[in-house]
């Protein structure tokens, strides 16, 4: 097998963050591990930029392992390079992916209305958010649009081994990463709202696990706590969708002929046209809303 060289974690996390394959960067720190500032010069200077690799299990890409931190270069050496290679590999996903944008809004009242019952018997720390049924949501109807859960590699179209949302996080210094889920769509909702707040932690604190920062095989973004009502994403190479989530609003709604002022959130959907086609990303929109409308069975 070949040499797979030593990583501490914060290296790690930084080069999901920036793009950087880590099998291309040589080592400074003990025993030629790789440390925090051998990834960020790999990507100031352009080597190394590649897109995460498509989910192949635990042991994919470079072994993890506690080693001490070389000396790093200043925060904003850090932020420059992690904006110059988000750049980059959106550009990339821009001129080569063939992108098509789908947007619908949910009625969320009723979904809203039961978490509230649902957290009346939970414990404080305990409580189910919002953005949990609509991880769920998005992780079931992925189960009968596959085509939007996978990767597009040498031509051809490659499914997931499973439904692993890789969800943003927007880090406390600038820049963002987009940690796994792994098997979202198998986790019972108050272990799903672990799973979300376990990730949002370790991406905070540079604590991922390897297979959190390899496994994803679709994106999932929400800008509603940013106070904003929608987000058209950009496929991150080389999965072929993604999905957006807004703020809930309150809004005029329509039904059975009767007009109302219900909480409203906008989903939206970009994804890549050689892998599916608007009609059946339309369908994909309407089964996460149906499901919205049963947060019970989520």
């Amino acid at each position: 097998a070949p040499h797979r060289p030593r990583v501490s974690p914060v290296a790690a996390r930084v080069a999901a963050e920036l793009g950087v394959d880590l099998s291309t960067v040589s080592g400074s720190g003990s025993h030629g591990a790789v440390t925090r500032a051998d990834v960020e010069r790999a990507a100031a200077g352009g080597q190394g930029a590649a897109p995460s690799p498509p989910a192949a299990g635990p042991d994919a890409g470079a072994a993890v392992a506690p080693v001490e931190e070389g000396a790093t270069s200043s925060a904003k050496d850090r932020s420059a390079a992690m904006r110059a290679a988000i750049a980059a590999a959106v550009e990339k996903s821009k001129r080569e992916i063939p992108h098509y944008y789908l947007w619908t809004h949910v009625d969320f009242h009723r979904a809203l209305e039961w978490l509230a019952r649902e957290n009346a018997k939970r414990g404080m720390d305990d409580r189910i958010l919002p953005a949990a049924l609509l991880l769920k949501a998005t992780a079931l109807a992925l189960r009968d649009f596959g085509e939007l859960n996978g990767f597009w590699i040498d031509g051809a179209f490659r499914p997931g081994d499973g439904i692993h949302l890789g969800v943003a996080v927007f880090l406390r210094g600038g820049g963002l990463v987009a940690p796994a889920i792994l098997e979202a769509d198998t986790r019972p909702l108050g272990d799903l709202m672990r799973d979300l707040a376990g990730v949002v932690g370790r991406a905070r604190s540079g604590g991922l696990r390897g297979a959190e920062m390899t496994s994803a095989t679709v994106t999932v973004t929400n800008l509603g706590d940013r106070g904003v009502e929608g987000v058209l994403g950009v496929i991150h190479p080389p999965q072929v969708a993604i999905v957006g989530f807004g703020r809930v609003v309150e809004r005029p709604w329509a039904e059975g002929g009767m007009v109302g002022v219900r909480p409203v959130v906008a989903v939206t959907l970009a994804a890549d046209h050689r892998a599916s086609d608007g009609h059946r990303g339309s369908l994909f929109l309407e089964r996460v809303a149906a499901l919205l409308q049963k947060p019970e069975e989520l």
